[in-house]
């Protein structure tokens, strides 16, 4: 034995020189990186604070989201667990990543150093600039942060350059990634489909990662949506304890990613979804992704949807969050059915019950291919002379003369098989070679990725808005999701398709803006399957969902409420039974729920009962006496449709001089005596306010028409007797 080991400690000794000269065949001479002076970078808010810090070695750290501290710079030197700001794919990083790159040489390594920090502030918002660099590759990326300081939310996106001659190629592209503390994390979440957007999900995250993603190319938002809410701890709070939202502004493809890692902390990571989306970054190009929305309250959920809307409605919707017309839309009354004596007839009702817009939805165009159905003339946008021979233009006159604005429904992105349009440009479609043109609602998709689509869309809008003078509001719709994918514009690079048709979208929607400052536009896709704040840059409301049912509309709208606010969301009155559920409720309890956001009405007048009419009318005029409120004031959630047999909410003014409650009894009720007691939120508990309840000769509530002090109604007093199911009430509060 003792003659072998010396044999074998032989042969090491002679073999090791060699092996040394074979390893240093694969040591490349590592860049030098130079060593900077730590520092404390603070994004700061009016109440909430991000910290960051940079080390000797140049990596930025998240340290901190959450409540503002007096001293972040206190955390100079912190040794705890922290996390890489915008972590890239290589190095020592083993999880999630924010940026994969791959290089010309095959390489996929990147690691990013600090570079550069600048900061400056405008309007209310304090921009913060924080410049990254690998310096093997040079590949730059700036992390921009915009902090709106009143509002308490930052945004983050990221802007990343290839400063270099060769093309890379980006695997993934993240906004944002957000690192969260505490023991436990509760997730709010929304999914669903169609007739049924936004219903609520809530789970615990355990170790790993839970993805929300969408893959539907349009229509992004119609089974998840970009959002959610991450309540610190095992419970959902509405009104107390630590609560992050995030919602990412882009209406393609994303994924939402929350990772929690071995050392317990949440690692939450968002933009566009990587899926066949490999994007080639030109040499000298810059690609800088959609902004990812954050906020943090210590009062719940509630209270960081308050700060999201009050963002919105300050810079994220376009007009600002202004009061939108009441209006009478055409299709539950008319479909395709209708001529100019049926139009007319639901104007003049549509002004004698005081609303303020009448709105023709589908079925108004086609010559060669009429659009009598829904199979046809999709991309043919002449108006069917058949049906309308007076044209468009007297249709918006006679509205006009009856003293309300005239608004058309377009669906631009869309072709139908059966069009000339499909005939003289079949090239225009979205389409994989060889591949069967999958339908859907027998329509296709056209590509708007291609510069001329892009004209062609616009040219809709254009030609559309020149129909009449004096078209007050567009309906843009969109239909169907991407089937096969492909582009015959971009030719090999079909890793761009998906991002670039949304860019394309958006270069549409700019053009529009930039001619058509103030015609109001809704932005509709088979309901509610594109909510999402990049697409409210551009749009003064959404529709909510082709569901118009009350009942169904009660869970929708909550949910919809964590994330977007009530200017934004139109809701409609329709017949019953429900032309979608088949569910048959009260009118009164219909008007009730449509009132919580943008009040319109989708039937045919003419088919009302004359006391049905009567409550119409008087429902729309009470409405346009609290809509400022529902429009512009702070949402308390009072009850949770899910958890309970109520289900109530509240808007007040931002002076606390007005407030609007409404309650809905979703399950009979077999109480002896008394009714429910809510507990009213966000009053000036000093003040006295005048409540009544509206649209009622019998009020259910003993203190109607009285005055009582807030801190009596936010202590439990208000206690409305709503016994039968889709029973409602709204309140008026007047500060006295």
């Amino acid at each position: 034995m003792k003659h072998i080991a010396i044999l074998l400690a032989a042969l090491l000794a002679a073999a090791a020189p060699s092996e040394a000269r074979k390893v240093k065949k694969f040591v490349h001479e590592t860049v030098e990186i130079p060593s900077v002076e730590p520092q404390i970078i603070a994004v700061e808010t009016a109440n909430t604070q991000l910290t960051l810090s940079v080390k000797e070695n140049r990596r930025v750290e998240l340290i901190r989201y959450g409540s503002k501290l007096r001293s972040p710079q206190e955390f100079l030197g912190y040794e705890g667990v922290t996390q890489e700001a915008y972590p890239a794919a290589g190095g020592t990083l083993l999880t999630e990543n924010a940026l994969h790159v791959k290089y010309p040489d095959g390489n996929h390594g990147t690691e990013l150093r600090f570079t550069s920090f600048s900061t400056k502030s405008a309007g209310g918002v304090n921009t913060t600039v924080i410049g990254l660099k690998d310096y093997v590759t040079g590949l730059e990326v700036s992390l921009v942060y915009d902090a709106y300081v009143k509002e308490d939310v930052i945004s983050a996106r990221a802007v990343i350059t290839n400063p270099g001659k060769k093309d890379v190629e980006l695997e993934n592209y993240a906004s944002s990634l957000m690192r969260l503390e505490g023991d436990d994390f509760l997730l709010t979440h929304f999914h669903g489909g169609w007739a049924c957007e936004m219903q609520t999900s809530r789970e615990l995250l355990d170790f790993g990662t839970k993805v929300i993603e969408s893959r539907r190319g349009t229509q992004a938002t119609q089974t998840e949506n970009p959002s959610f809410v991450v309540s610190l701890g095992r419970e959902f709070s509405e009104n107390s304890g630590e609560a992050v939202a995030g919602a990412l502004a882009w209406s393609g493809n994303f994924r939402i990613a929350f990772e929690r890692d071995e050392t317990g902390r949440l690692n939450i990571f968002s933009g566009i979804s990587p899926f066949a989306s490999a994007y080639p970054l030109k040499g000298g190009a810059s690609f800088e992704t959609p902004e990812m929305l954050w906020t943090f309250s210590a009062e719940g959920a509630g209270g960081a949807s308050r700060n999201l809307h009050r963002w919105a409605r300050n810079y994220g919707i376009y007009g600002g969050g202004a009061v939108n017309p009441t209006l009478l839309n055409s299709w539950e009354g008319a479909y395709f059915s209708f001529d100019t004596s049926v139009l007319t007839g639901m104007i003049d009702d549509a002004a004698a019950m005081g609303l303020e817009m009448f709105v023709l939805d589908d079925g108004w165009f086609g010559t060669k291919y009429p659009r009598n159905s829904d199979r046809t003339s999709l991309g043919d946008w002449e108006p069917n002379t058949d049906k309308i021979p007076e044209g468009i233009d007297h249709l918006a006159s006679y509205a006009h003369g009856k003293g309300l604005k005239f608004g058309i429904w377009i669906e631009p992105e869309m072709v139908s098989g059966v069009s000339v349009l499909a005939e003289t440009h079949p090239e225009w479609v979205v389409q994989s070679p060889g591949r069967e043109l999958y339908e859907a609602r027998w329509q296709w998709v056209l590509d708007l990725s291609n510069p001329q689509v892009q004209d062609f869309v616009f040219g809709i809008f254009d030609r559309t808005m020149q129909l009449a003078p004096g078209i007050d509001y567009i309906k843009w719709d969109c239909n169907r999701p991407v089937y096969s994918f492909g582009s015959t514009y971009l030719g090999p690079e079909q890793d761009r398709f998906y991002v670039e048709y949304v860019q394309g979208l958006y270069s549409v929607m700019r053009r529009i803006r930039e001619k058509y400052p103030s015609v109001l536009v809704q932005c509709c896709s088979s309901g509610g399957a594109r909510v999402d704040y990049g697409a409210m840059k551009y749009c003064n409301e959404f529709w909510t969902s082709d569901n118009t049912d009350a009942i169904s509309r009660v869970r929708i709208q909550y949910a919809t409420s964590m994330i977007y606010p009530a200017c934004a969301m139109a809701s409609h009155v329709s017949a019953v039974p429900n032309h979608q559920s088949g569910n048959v409720t009260p009118l009164k309890m219909r008007f009730d729920m449509a009132a919580a956001g943008r009040l319109g009405m989708e039937l045919q007048p003419k088919n009302l009962s004359s006391s049905e009419r009567a409550l119409a009318d008087r429902c729309i005029r009470s409405y346009k006496g609290f809509r400022d409120v529902v429009f512009g004031g702070d949402l308390y959630r009072l009850s949770d449709p899910y958890n309970s047999d109520y289900y109530a909410f509240m808007y007040v003014s931002e002076d606390k001089t007005k407030a609007v409650v409404f309650a809905f009894c979703l399950r009979y009720q077999n109480r002896a005596g008394g009714g429910h007691p809510f507990a009213l939120r966000g009053l000036d508990p000093s003040r006295k306010y005048l409540v009544t309840e509206q649209n009622v000769d019998s009020s259910c509530w003993w203190g109607d028409g009285k005055a009582f002090a807030g801190d009596f109604l936010m202590g439990g007093g208000f206690n409305p007797v709503l016994l039968q199911t889709n029973s409602s009430a709204i309140f008026l509060l007047e500060a006295r």
